[in-house]
């Protein structure tokens, strides 16, 4: 029994001493940091050798860049989304453009030369290469124009851009110590920092700090082998393009005036005879007439002739909406016709004596935002080299239209117009054309993209009367849902003051103002029928030119001459004289 007594004891007691070296293992392992290395070259996703990771503002971005005979090439897509999106790509006829203050520099894809407008440089390697039908643009060209800093590191090939400046915060290693790939022992090393090495804080944490080298591996370190975390500024040594403008020293007061053939031209000093104050005209003279870049244009010289007699300013404006048969993306994507449309603009405004352009291009999709945008680049040159005022026509501020880029346009243009009207439309809800709020509403968030002295106010002389007609029950007539749910159908038409004045006389109607509006609102029946008006007039227009003179805007623009009553005059001068 003794015999089996020590033979338990001694299997217990070996089980135990195993179980504790085990326990002692796993502490071992549990608190031996790993020794195991990242490949950077799978850290930054490389799939070839010419490839070259980006690191963007601390962070590594899933663009890659080229090595091309030595040299780094960025793709045209990162460089407009995150360097600088005035460069503009042509893909269909395979030119970069770049407009400045004064000159269009334009690089054909392949080509060692480039112009400079009319002139011809050359860059000594290739500007543009294409590859896989995606373009590839020399970064060392990109940085001339761009607010930018880098730094390209081999072995793997990667680029360290900077292109935020001002305050970050920096440490340095206190001893050798490993950056991992995530915090924690366990994570893969992707470098051995060494002692009083500096390194970018990123991210603090409780016991690791995301950073990043200097030669732009980002990962984490123990808190406790940082010293002292430091601020520092980062400097942009890059002098940007100064843009200069035409503006008036005085408050615009400028009418559109709708001219649809050349007869209508003969009415000009009738529509101008009891107005007051008006300085700038803008007849819609011209519009966009085939996917080249043709124009059709209403010019008059004796219409010019007179204006400038009466110390008036023509600016003919050019619309996209008469010809249904346009293409805008087609205009505006392809260089040829985008230059056709602005030498064919600008020659019939020299040749009539022009004082400006006005453009009003409405809804244009999204896809020809950025060949607008060009458009407006390239014309403003042009303009400005043959002292023409350019000013652009703009709704207001909405998600929907952001893609028309202000801010971008105002740096370009010399005024902004915003159509603060439209806020209810043929086809939408009954409601007012132009509300106090909806027009101090688009102003400020004008104001946020442009500065108050290239803003414009576009005020309505017309009124919406809206007719809502019941949906009889039983009817054969097709509904829409819409209409059944509501009761009645919805239709309206613009009408002059005038129309106004005389509608609401003739129905006997009390007008009632509606201060949240800023405008009077009449109601009445008639053959079984509900009309609902908004009613512009000149304590409606006056409230509308408070807003202009409050936010020190440039001045105002009323669509369209015509449809006012004479009175309102008065009230403009007035507000045009402060």
């Amino acid at each position: 029994m003794k015999k089996k007594s020590h033979s338990i004891f001694a299997v217990l007691a070996l089980a135990l001493v195993i179980a504790a070296a085990i326990v002692v293992f796993a502490l071992i392992r549990k608190y031996t940091p790993s020794k195991e290395h990242e490949d950077l070259t799978t850290y930054y996703h490389l799939t070839n050798s010419d490839e070259v990771a980006i690191v963007l503002n601390n962070e590594v971005t899933s663009s890659k860049a080229r090595v091309i005979d030595g040299h780094i090439y960025i793709d045209y897509d990162f460089v407009h989304d995150n360097l600088n999106s005035r460069f503009y790509w042509d893909n269909n006829e395979n030119i970069l453009l770049y407009a400045t203050t004064q000159n269009l520099i334009s690089a054909q894809a392949e080509q060692t030369s480039y112009m400079v407008t009319k002139s011809s440089a050359d860059y000594g390697r290739k500007i543009v290469t294409i590859n896989s039908d995606t373009a590839y643009i020399d970064l060392d060209f990109v940085k001339e124009y761009s607010d930018f800093k880098y730094k390209h590191v081999k072995d793997p090939h990667r680029i360290i851009i900077t292109s935020q400046w001002g305050k970050y915060q920096t440490a340095t290693a206190k001893r050798n110590a490993s950056l991992r790939v995530r915090g924690g022992i366990k994570s893969p090393i992707l470098k051995e920092v060494s002692s009083k090495e500096e390194v970018t804080v990123i991210e603090q944490g409780d016991n690791w700090d995301k950073v990043m080298t200097d030669d732009g591996i980002i990962g984490y370190m123990q808190k406790r082998m940082l010293s002292s975390v430091k601020e520092k500024t980062r400097k942009s040594d890059f002098t940007p393009d100064t843009f200069a403008h035409i503006k008036k020293d005085y408050n615009i007061c400028m009418a559109w005036h709708q001219v649809t053939n050349q007869s209508a031209n003969n009415a000009v000093s009738s529509v101008l005879a009891n107005t007051r104050g008006i300085n700038v005209l803008s007849p819609t003279w011209f519009y966009l007439n085939d996917n080249n870049g043709g124009i059709m244009s209403l010019c008059s010289q004796d219409y010019v002739n007179y204006c400038h007699q009466q110390g008036i300013e023509v600016w003919g404006l050019v619309s996209n909406l008469e010809n249904q048969d346009v293409d805008d993306t087609s205009v505006f994507s392809l260089t040829s016709s985008r230059d056709n449309l602005v030498n064919n603009l600008v020659a019939e405004a020299i040749k009539y004596d022009l004082d400006g352009i006005n453009l009003d291009f409405e809804l244009l999709p999204a896809e020809a935002a950025d060949g607008y945008l060009e458009f407006i680049r390239e014309l403003s040159i042009k303009c400005e080299n043959n002292d023409l005022v350019l000013s652009v026509d703009n709704y207001v501020p909405a998600a929907y239209n952001a893609y028309y880029d202000r801010e971008e346009q105002a740096v370009f243009a010399d005024y902004i117009v915003v159509m603060a009207y439209d806020e209810h439309y043929n086809g939408s809800e009954e409601g007012s054309v132009a509300s106090i709020g909806f027009v101090e509403q688009g102003i400020k968030d004008t104001l946020e993209e442009v500065p108050a002295e290239q803003v414009i106010l576009g005020v309505p002389f017309y009124t919406r009367v809206w007719e809502l007609t019941p949906v009889a029950e039983g009817t054969d007539a097709e509904i829409s849902e819409e209409d059944a749910l509501r009761g009645y159908s919805i239709s309206s038409e613009a009408v002059s003051m005038s129309e106004v004045d005389s509608r609401v006389a003739a129905n006997g109607v009390n007008l009632e103002w509606l201060e949240d509006c800023g405008q009077y609102y009449a109601e009445y029946q008639y053959d079984g029928k509900t009309y609902k008006i908004w009613v512009e007039d000149q304590k409606s227009i006056g409230e509308k030119l408070n807003v202009m003179k409050e936010n020190h805007l440039a001045g105002a623009s009323f669509w369209k001459l015509g449809y006012e009553k004479n009175t309102i005059w008065d009230t403009i001068a007035e507000a045009m004289q402060q």
